[in-house]
């Protein structure tokens, strides 16, 4: 699920840290579903422009999040890793 062919400024960017962690600085263009929400999400999720890129704090949750989806039948999915890493190929 490598996205280092994807052009990220054209994808929609899904942060899945907290609330309270993106108040710390998050990417500007981002939105934010905490993990705990992405199932709740999965119809609005689908309706979403694509590629979805995910980030979060280290990588894990991301990767946790875009394997639910991927397992739920979205494609186009990625596990950005940190959002530092992401908001750095903007």
């Amino acid at each position: 699920m490598s996205y280092e062919n994807i052009n990220v400024k054209e994808a929609t960017i899904i942060d899945v840290r907290e609330p309270s962690e993106c108040a710390e600085g998050m990417i500007e263009s981002s939105i934010n579903i905490p993990l705990g929400d992405v199932p709740n999400k999965i119809e609005e999720l689908k309706a979403m422009k694509k590629p979805l890129v995910l980030c979060c704090r280290s990588g894990n949750r991301s990767g946790q999040a875009a394997q639910f989806l991927t397992a739920n039948g979205l494609e186009e999915v990625y596990n950005g890793g940190t959002w530092q890493e992401v908001n750095a190929k903007l």
